[in-house]
């Protein structure tokens, strides 16, 4: 691919999931293949990745380097990272030291190379369970709205089952969360994950 449409790239906290909490340097990639709502989702989508720059893959690493010369985890994320993230641009990464972490919704299959460059894979979907096309990842998360049960998931390799209530307007409503507790403990082999990066004020 000649250049990458890359909406930010920023060195912050990992806000959610496993990793909650650990330094890290986000590349977010413009642009999604789903529009997520209310009505559609249960959830408004609150990202914006429409906007971006092309980048090369040199552009990107310097940038990265700007950000943080220490940091070595780097989250593809967006939009949905796998429409344009590949193999080239995981190798060159790679290449520089970085560790590679994806935040997918799981509706795009990676070639095997690239899913073997992958050090860490969150995939967090939005379509019907018939509609994943990832074969595995390292945390699987559900965003659950008030009254939304709970999927039977297709993916049969992952780590980590996550359940992540969904915030309204940027604020956390506590029937959600009642809700959200009640599935997990309703299924002890699920956990709960907060959009904490939410709750602490930060990218």
């Amino acid at each position: 691919m000649s250049g990458y449409q890359i909406n930010e790239i920023f060195y912050s906290l990992q806000g959610e999931g496993v990793r909650a909490g650990t330094p890290a340097l986000f590349l977010r990639f413009s642009g999604c293949n789903l529009q997520c709502s209310q009505e559609t989702h249960g959830f408004d989508c609150d990202t914006e990745f429409v906007s971006g720059r092309r980048l090369s893959a040199e552009e990107i690493g310097e940038e990265l380097r700007e950000c943080s010369p220490a940091c070595r985890w780097i989250i593809c994320t967006g939009g949905e990272p796998l429409l344009q993230l590949d193999t080239d641009l995981a190798l060159f990464l790679k290449e520089q030291g970085y560790l590679l972490a994806v935040e997918t919704n799981g509706s795009v299959e990676p070639a095997p190379p690239l899913l073997e460059l992958l050090d860490w894979i969150t995939c967090s979907p939005k379509v019907a369970e018939h509609a994943v096309r990832l074969s595995r990842c390292d945390e699987l998360k559900y965003v659950r709205s008030y009254g939304q049960g709970l999927p039977k998931p297709k993916l049969t390799r992952m780590e980590h089952k996550l359940i992540s209530p969904a915030f309204a307007g940027g604020h956390l409503d506590r029937r959600t969360l009642e809700w959200c507790i009640e599935l997990v403990k309703e299924n002890p082999g699920w956990r709960l994950s907060l959009q904490q990066h939410k709750i602490w004020n930060i990218r």
